[in-house]
Formats: structure tokens, C-alpha cells, sequence
């Protein structure tokens, strides 16, 4: 937020009005915006257009940007991008897949990343090892 939203809004608030705050996490990056509840959406959208505008130069060190899409991919998708960078050479555990998506930024549901990761497995993509409730997946075919 700039200096001048900053007062602008800044005056808002002493008139009484109730401020909200909110944490928006897109493209690895995590933003936290205050403003005025009449003027959140406003700030959220001005954040957001930075935020995919600039993409991962934004980002912190380190961090590896999401695959290139065309659109939001599915956490079907987004496991089979780690497939297809050789991330399932050696075999994972669910635990495992799960905190690497959410370290790329991709939070899903523990149960959504065991759903497709059984769909990659019935597709020939993946393979698992191992007894229920500790399989390890790991890839059944390399990428093309």
C-alpha cells in the first residue's frame, strides 16, 4: 500500500469505521492488507494485480515458482508438474507430497493430494509402495 492510500485510508479509520485485515497468499508470495471494510476488495485487487503482474520476481529467494499454466490447474495438475520435473524419482509419502505443495505455495487438503495421487496412480503415471495408511508413491513411468 502507498504513502497516499495509507493516509487516505488512514483518515478513514479515525472517522470510526471498522478496519479488517486479511492475508492473501498467490504466486508463493503472502501479502497482509488492512483497510477499511468498504475498501478491502479495492486493496485485495490492487495487490493481487501487482502480485501476478510481477509474478515470482516478487517472490522471497529461494522460493520455486509454480509450472506455467494457463489458467489455476488442479491439484491433479500441479502433482503431475512435480512429476514431470523428476520430483517422484525417489519415493514419497503423502506427508511429504503435501508440505511440498505447500511450500510451493499450493494448499490443498490433505484428502484432495491422496485423491489425486491414487487417480495418478490408476492412470499408470505413478506406482505405490508399501501398506495402506504408508504408501509411498513414486513414479511408474520418467517423463516424456
Amino acid at each position: 500500500m502507498n504513502n497516499h492510500q495509507q493516509r487516505r485510508w488512514g483518515s478513514l479509520a479515525s472517522e470510526d469505521r471498522e478496519l479488517v485485515r486479511v492475508k492473501v497468499r498467490v504466486a508463493g508470495m503472502e501479502f497482509e492488507i488492512e483497510a477499511p471494510s468498504d475498501k478491502i476488495q479495492e486493496a485485495v485487487d490492487q495487490v493481487l494485480s501487482v502480485a501476478l503482474k510481477h509474478g515470482p520476481s516478487l517472490g522471497p529467494r529461494g522460493a520455486e515458482p509454480a509450472p506455467p499454466s494457463a489458467g489455476p490447474m488442479t491439484c491433479k495438475g500441479l502433482i503431475k508438474a512435480l512429476w514431470q520435473e523428476g520430483w517422484f524419482r525417489e519415493p514419497r509419502g503423502l506427508g511429504e507430497v503435501h508440505e511440498e505443495m505447500a511450500r510451493r505455495g499450493w494448499h490443498y487438503d490433505r484428502t484432495a493430494v491422496a485423491h489425486a495421487l491414487l487417480d495418478l496412480v490408476r492412470e499408470g503415471v505413478l506406482t505405490r509402495q508399501g501398506r495402506p495408511r504408508r504408501y509411498r508413491y513414486v513414479q511408474k513411468r520418467p517423463p516424456s
